[in-house]
């Protein structure tokens, strides 16, 4: 093409959508229906969903897709056009782009499934404005990506490239999504904002909401700190309004804002169990509520600390506490304040108001919400701060329950203004495919992920919220996490659950964690220093003293695998665990250099680049053998199981069948390795009981597990009323 006008755009056809278009020539969505019908044999017909998924990509995708003659004319079209931003291209040569390009289109890659290439190109791929036409393949949007994040390394480059096609590292949505483009929003999942017990910071938290929503994923918000409903404002009496009216105004913002029509804003909201309004807040979901204060869209968290469960097995009662009154007297907010350590003396103390609920009723309007509406995710906030490295407080989560970082209160002057600039949280994710990163060799795949990651943390400037930019350029956070551990237990003969499927996840999580402090370690040598607070953390303590790597060098725990069957998978990998001398001089070097990220892993649920990377979402077990997802105007599409064949059938028991013990044993030894959190979703039979929900609970707590995210029940998925997953960090 020698004019760059969209009218002359060269076509195959000039289909009126490429999006969501049924073609009736090319039948790809009744090929794949055939994967919920057995042939005559009763086997699941697996070659019709990878007929259908060629039927589409060579088919639909090839006949409204654009073709150029070469790199250097598409590149010109795509950052002459405002598609593409010319700066990420411009840090390259026009020789090192035609032979990265190149190398794209040679690695022969094509998707597992019709549903991998069907997400891709109606959610990922770039396409013409008037949606028409894609302008990009799988590779080209890797590239695209890979050569932003590397900012001008060629090396870097290759690397995020080859990582990003062959399937060992996929980034999360809104870094996949955005990267390259000039039409964009921010490369992060998702936010964390503290809102104090003042009208400026209430204001500020809204307009953060409106702002984050406007630019990238989902936003958390802290409600813990606000005065209760009856509360004095300026010493005059049953002023206060409490945590509902906020609620709803959220909730609006949300609604409101949207990045560019690509992802609905999503919100949510974490309340201390101990907040005088809880039971309020907890009401708002229920199906009966009241629309005055009915919360319909915006999750709902519940921090729970230690003496809550104490209090229920004493039968005893469950204080809650003025967070006016109580800082009032601490002199630093509720949220802030260990209300384990302090629950005594604070019911001692005349100077706090409170009331009284039973603790077990508590935990039993807990579990009726969850039947209802599979809300509120639980942070269990004393074992949170046990584990977390880094001076200061956890205490929230994010919109999925896996981000665990602390933060700084904001303080602002009557104009809005900031007074001093606190530290809020921004998430920046990306997944290793378990499978193909240990048939990889892990270590190299490891390294390369925490580098992306880390490249991603560097791009982002939210000046919107200035407590958002500080915490990242100060603590560059970020969060690897992990799929398809399912599907790659299945496709090694092992039992989801089973003794040798722990001892691989423990070994695994552990071997991830090694590599990951080395990488950031690198970063740090290589960049002249650690992130702000590393001197204070536990990563800096002398060893032996409290110091972070302690747990693996002094003997308490076993660093080889308990069975043979994984000292073998190890093996067969070439994959080395490191042993407790490996820790020890990665301990040495980390004290004398530290480590470049405040943060490093972070489990997400996972879920469209599961489909797209053929994966099974997260760690947990599979919902069903043959996923069904309404996808659009094309209406139900299928997804089998990652390597699951007619073969290998009995390992792919559905998390209802496997169980909540079993789901929870398995994240617990994957917990201890991880400095934030896992999003653990509960599956339960349609026969259970708000008493088996607490039990499940319970049983999380003491096994350690940090969060718990969405409650499912089988009897809700048949009736197709599941709850929908987290937009931030699934999608």
């Amino acid at each position: 093409m020698s004019a760059f006008d969209a009218t002359e755009l060269p076509l195959d056809n000039t289909a009126d959508t490429a999006t969501e278009q049924y073609d009736p020539a090319h039948d790809y969505h009744a090929l794949n229906a055939m994967l919920n019908l057995y042939d005559a044999d009763g086997r699941i017909q697996f070659d019709k969903d990878k007929a259908a998924e060629r039927e589409y990509v060579t088919g639909h995708v090839a006949a409204n897709t654009v073709k150029f003659d070469g790199t250097a004319e598409r590149l010109e079209y795509l950052t002459g056009n405002q598609y593409y931003d010319p700066a990420v291209f411009a840090q390259y040569s026009p020789e090192f782009l035609d032979r990265f390009y190149a190398r794209a289109a040679a690695s022969g890659f094509e998707f597992g499934t019709f549903l991998g290439a069907f997400k891709f190109y109606t959610s990922y791929a770039l396409k013409t404005f008037d949606g028409k036409r894609y302008l990009e393949d799988f590779p080209q949007r890797c590239a695209a990506v890979a050569l932003e994040l590397a900012a001008g390394d060629e090396g870097e480059a290759v690397r995020f490239l080859d990582a990003m096609i062959s399937g060992e590292f996929q980034p999360a949505t809104p870094t996949f999504l955005n990267l390259g483009k000039a039409q964009r929003g921010e490369p992060v999942s998702c936010f964390l904002v503290r809102i104090e017990d003042n009208m400026e910071s209430i204001s500020r938290g809204i307009n953060a909401a409106l702002q984050l929503s406007k630019r990238g994923g989902g936003v958390a918000l802290l409600l813990s700190n606000l005065r209760e409903l009856g509360a004095p404002i300026k010493h005059i009496e049953n002023q206060s309004s409490g945590v509902i009216p906020v609620m709803k105004l959220l909730e609006d913002s949300f609604s409101y804002a949207n990045q560019l029509g690509a992802r609905q804003g999503a919100g949510a909201v974490y309340l201390n169990a101990h907040h005088p309004d809880i039971l309020r807040f907890l009401d708002t979901k229920r199906e009966n509520a009241d629309e005055k204060i009915r919360i319909k869209s915006l999750a709902l968290g519940v921090v729970i600390p230690d003496v809550t469960f104490e209090l229920a097995k004493r039968k005893a009662p469950m204080a809650l506490f003025s967070p006016y009154d109580v800082e009032r007297v601490y002199g630093k907010p509720f949220a802030d304040i260990s209300v384990t350590e302090h629950y005594d003396e604070m019911v001692a103390d005349d100077r706090i108001r409170k009331t009284y609920i039973d603790a077990r009723e508590f935990f039993t309007t807990l579990a009726e919400i969850q039947f209802e509406s599979g809300y509120p995710y639980i942070v269990f906030e004393d074992t949170v701060n046990r584990a977390n490295p880094i001076e200061g407080r956890v205490t929230m989560s994010n919109l999925c329950s896996e981000i665990l970082q602390v933060q700084e209160a904001s303080e602002y002057n009557e104009d809005l203004t900031y007074s001093h600039v606190g530290r809020d949280v921004s998430c920046n994710l990306g997944s290793l495919n378990i499978a193909k990163a240990m048939d990889a060799g892990l270590a190299s795949t490891v390294e390369t992920a925490i580098r992306a990651l880390t490249a991603v943390a560097e791009h982002t400037r939210i000046d919107a919220v200035p407590s958002i930019r500080r915490a990242n350029d100060e603590g560059h956070a970020i969060g690897l996490g992990q799929m398809n551990l399912h599907g790659f237990l299945a496709r090694e003969g092992i039992q989801y659950g089973s003794e040798e499927g722990l001892d691989f996840t423990d070994m695994y999580f552990m071997t991830v964690a090694y590599h990951a402090y080395r990488a950031s370690h690198a970063l740090a040598v290589e960049k002249g220093r650690a992130f702000a607070s590393f001197p204070s953390s536990a990563y800096a303590k002398p060893a032996g003293e409290g110091n972070y790597f302690d747990k693996y060098t002094d003997g308490r725990r076993s660093l080889e695998p308990c069975t043979e069957r994984v000292r073998e998978l190890f093996a067969k990998f070439g994959v080395a665990i490191p042993t407790a001398d490996d820790w020890k001089a990665l301990q040495a070097e980390i004290i004398r250099d530290g480590i470049y990220n405040q943060n490093l892993q972070a489990v997400p649920p996972t879920g469209s680049i599961s489909y797209i990377n053929h994966s099974t979402s997260s760690i947990h077990p599979i919902a069903s053998k043959i996923e069904i997802r309404k996808e659009g105007k094309i209406g139900r599409v299928y997804y089998p199981a990652a390597y699951m064949t007619n073969d290998n059938l009995d390992y792919y028991r559905d998390a209802y069948e496997i169980g909540w013990k079993a789901i929870v044993d398995t994240y617990a030894e994957a917990t201890q390795h991880v400095d934030q959190g896992l999003s653990l979703t509960l599956f339960f039979p349609d026969t259970a009981t708000t008493r088996d929900l607490n039990k499940a609970q319970i049983y999380a707590w003491r096994k350690g597990i940090k969060t718990l995210y969405y409650i499912r029940i089988r009897q809700q998925a048949l009736a197709g009323t599941e709850v929908q997953g987290c937009v931030s960090c699934m999608l």
